[in-house]
């Protein structure tokens, strides 16, 4: 012990034991380990999206809202008709069919300044600006293009802790380091909590919320975490977020369209 507290009255030594000690709690090892354990999980994001696109009999029209680098997940989707909206943030390329906000998008939509007004998607994915304001006024949006029988995709629904689920992104000297959630779960839960749709969480990819109509994918649940506290919806995320996995997901999609 006075080896130690001798050490900790010399600077280098003193944040080199620190750094230990909190590399080395308990917590922050479980976080780590949690990091580890969703980035191996399978499918991907863009395999959730691509077979709900095959359900269709027909050519189908695909929309992504928030693309960043398209080489991660829009390049890799099986649609004939295929739009992109980015404002380019992230990712200064920003190769995608229209170069602004979610909100600026929809709104030339509507005024029929781009595409066509009655144009209906059979998938739209929301993987835009990670916070609950945002994503549920894109689902809004959404919903408003989406075909009777479409789905509505939305990433990063199940953020393992709450780390995970801050607000900022920039804040990351965390457990969870660089890898950022949001509050995209407090939106997926809202509508949850909205009989006007069906919903489920795919268990991969930190989380693959579906939202659609018509397709079984699970009832809605009562308003039961009205304050969206991360705590509540964690200790009940199986029921919450309605937790699935791609099998079931498949299972209740099969004979929908």
């Amino acid at each position: 012990m006075k080896i130690r507290q001798i050490l900790e009255a010399t600077a280098p030594f003193k944040y080199f034991i620190k750094g230990y000690d909190i590399l080395t709690e308990p917590f922050y090892v479980e976080v780590q380990a949690k990091n580890k354990a969703e980035v191996a999980k399978r499918p991907i994001r863009t395999d959730v999206i691509n077979y709900l696109l095959s359900l269709f009999p027909h050519e189908t029209t695909y929309l992504e809202i928030g693309v960043r680098n398209p080489e991660k997940n829009f390049n890799h989707i099986k649609s004939a008709n295929k739009y992109s909206v980015d404002p380019g943030v992230e990712f200064k390329e920003n190769p995608v069919d229209f170069k602004m906000t979610s909100d600026a998008f929809f709104s030339k939509l509507q005024q029929g300044e781009i595409l066509s007004q009655d144009i209906k998607f059979d998938v739209i994915f929301i993987d835009g600006l990670h916070l609950a304001e945002q994503v549920d006024r894109d689902i809004v949006n959404a919903l408003n293009y989406l075909k009777e029988d479409g789905f509505v995709v939305l990433h990063d629904c199940n953020p393992p802790t709450e780390f995970h689920a801050r607000e900022r992104y920039g804040y990351y000297h965390t457990p969870a380091k660089g890898f950022w959630n949001g509050t995209t779960w407090k939106a997926f839960q809202k509508w949850r909590f909205n009989p006007a749709v069906n919903s489920c969480c795919v268990d991969t990819d930190w989380g693959v919320g579906v939202l659609s109509r018509k397709a079984p994918l699970g009832n809605s649940i009562a308003p039961v975490n009205p304050f969206f506290e991360f705590q509540v919806m964690s200790d009940n995320r199986k029921e919450h977020l309605n937790l699935v996995s791609f099998e079931e997901l498949k299972q209740r999609t099969s004979s929908s369209i």
